[in-house]
């Protein structure tokens, strides 16, 4: 697992590569979180082939629905999913999926999270509130997840602040990202692979 860690911290940003003839295990990730949180913009900066997206722009027909009070300059909503590809090396395969933030797409999280090893939680610091329903969804399902606070601007809480906001446990991992760069975006699936095998490992020690 150090080694899947390091190529993936390793990966030049520059480089969009296609999926290697080697590759044999894919493992799916997804990324949720509040409407406008950064979830397209994360997935669209680290992946390594250009991201399919289903991002439609904004209409009236949103007016009422879809709340874009807090999401600046937003013009463009998912409808459905992003999807982006890491690979960690020759073999291993990262899938990273999306999902669509506003209420009335939520029906389609529970399929997105058929065979998810573990998902990433992306808040914004200024509607904590909004990331309620994806940890709900996610302890629903016993998935392991990390929570990553997307800063907009200077923080103005720790993030033992927010973890206590929103009643987390110490296991859970928490870091500070900048969704739209590369490589603060690598260090937040970093953070969710080295927990995945932290888990992993104490299951298997358990036994």
């Amino acid at each position: 697992m150090d080694s899947t860690t390091s190529e993936l911290a390793a990966a030049d940003p520059a480089v969009r590569t296609p999926l290697a003839s080697t590759a044999r295990d894919g493992l799916k990730i997804a990324i949720v979180g509040g409407f406008g949180v950064g979830k397209t913009t994360m997935v669209r900066s680290v992946s390594e082939i250009r991201p399919l997206n289903t991002e439609e722009t904004m209409t009236r027909a949103g007016v009422g629905i879809d709340d874009a009070r807090s999401a600046d300059g937003k013009t463009t909503t998912t409808v459905a999913f992003d999807f982006g590809r890491i690979s960690l090396n020759d073999e291993m395969v990262l899938y990273l999926f999306g999902a669509p933030g506003q209420e009335r797409f939520w029906f389609l999280w529970d399929r997105l999270f058929a065979g998810t090893l573990g998902a990433v939680v992306l808040v914004d610091p200024r509607r904590l509130e909004d990331s309620w329903y994806a940890i709900d969804r996610l302890e629903h399902h016993g998935m392991p997840f990390v929570l990553a606070r997307n800063n907009f601007g200077p923080p103005e809480h720790t993030l033992d602040q927010v973890r206590e906001a929103l009643s987390l446990p110490a296991e859970i991992p928490m870091v500070d990202c900048d969704a739209r760069s590369r490589e603060s975006s690598k260090a937040v699936l970093i953070a969710l692979v080295n927990h995945l095998y932290t888990l992993s490992f104490a299951r298997e020690h358990a036994l």
